[in-house]
């Protein structure tokens, strides 16, 4: 599972926790039912904000059923959504991981890029991409929205170069996530909805593209891949400032939207989505803990030497300098934010998700200021 909103369960509290693993639990089991058990793998934490912006909308209130024990769940059953909200999450998660899958195979990267793999990876690319539109087709909603903003993305990045604004390579990702979200207020039947929620999905497609770009330079620079932020010049103060805009327009776009029950998408889309902006740049106060200290000290922390800065020079950082130590397991699986928060303090595992006592007057989150 990947995504980028991450919330831990001893921040939400048992009722919106139990909401957060209904919307989790039904779009992995959606994807199950409506396009079998290997799609599950495109189940993520960013695709089922779309089902949750669904319900919350929904005047008939949330729908749930009884599922069997699972694994991930520690052999426990649970209460799951269902019906077309998650189904909705469901498509637009398998289209997108489709796309991705296929770009992988195109380009020779990771597992899906391998000689013997490719083959197979674009046939289930393909599979996907087919299974996704019909479902799509059948809850109104057209997938050739986000295929396009795919295949425009790999045009844009291969023209960009120092000078191309940075808002420039977002925009397909800005455009797909609007699309998905707007189209929740229309499945809800809050047509009113449309316009300030894709406003919504749009700058949340745009922090989720920085925040990948930034947690991804170090090793991007090491191997010598594309990253956004180099191959357009712009600096990681810059990517923070165009975050911290979209996270107000998200809070602007939100109050104009009108809800049935919306506690668990505004706590995800604004405190969590806070958290995850400041978990990948630092807190920037007074510039004193910015992405490179914060992850300097962390790695000092741990025993290993610190990486370099984030310059841009070739050859820098090293090749293989930036390989990931090993991690600690965590009491808050699946909901910590990367296992960071619990890595950060040295009162115990937990401490960082239930205490308040963090010095820059924030509830307490692993940062390098952090002193619990």
């Amino acid at each position: 599972m990947f995504g980028i909103i991450r919330p831990c369960r001893h921040r939400l509290g048992e009722e919106l926790s139990a909401a957060w693993m209904a919307q989790l639990c039904g779009l992995c089991l959606a994807l199950r039912d409506d396009h079998g058990h290997a799609a599950r793998i495109a189940t993520n934490y960013d695709g089922l904000l779309i089902s949750a912006l669904v319900e919350a909308q929904s005047a008939g209130g949330a729908a749930r059923r009884a599922a069997g024990p699972c694994p991930l769940r520690g052999m426990r059953g649970a209460d799951v959504a269902v019906g077309d909200s998650v189904r909705l999450a469901a498509t637009v998660s398998l289209v997108l991981a489709a796309a991705k899958v296929r770009d992988h195979a195109d380009d020779g990267d990771g597992l899906a890029g391998t000689a013997g793999i490719r083959p197979a990876a674009r046939r289930i690319a393909r599979r996907w991409a087919r299974q996704g539109a019909g479902t799509g087709a059948d809850l109104g909603f057209d997938t050739g929205v986000l295929l396009t903003a795919v295949e425009r993305q790999t045009e844009i990045e291969a023209a960009a170069g120092p000078g191309t604004p940075l808002l420039t390579v977002t925009e397909p990702t800005e455009t797909a996530t609007a699309a998905a979200f707007g189209h929740a207020a229309i499945l809800a039947g809050r047509p009113a909805n449309a316009e300030p929620l894709a406003e919504v999905g749009r700058m949340f497609g745009r922090i989720a593209h920085l925040v990948d770009a930034v947690e991804d330079l170090g090793d991007d620079l090491a191997h010598g891949k594309w990253n956004p932020l180099p191959a357009t010049a712009t600096s990681v103060d810059e990517a923070r400032r165009l975050c911290d805009d979209a996270l107000l327009g998200i809070e602007l776009a939100l109050a104009d939207a009108e809800f049935t029950d919306d506690r668990l998408v505004r706590t995800m889309l604004t405190r969590e989505l806070k958290r995850s902006v400041r978990r990948t740049f630092g807190h920037g106060h007074n510039g004193s803990c910015r992405t490179e200290n914060r992850i300097e000290s962390r790695w000092r922390r741990r025993g290993y030497p610190p990486p370099p800065g984030y310059g841009y020079e070739p050859g820098y950082p090293p090749q293989g300098y930036y390989g990931r130590p090993p991690r600690r397991r965590s009491s808050c699986i699946p909901f910590c934010e990367g296992m960071i928060c619990c890595e950060c303090c040295n009162c115990g595992e937990d401490c960082c998700c239930a205490c308040e006592g963090c010095a820059c007057g924030e509830a307490c989150c692993g940062e390098s200021c952090c002193d619990c």
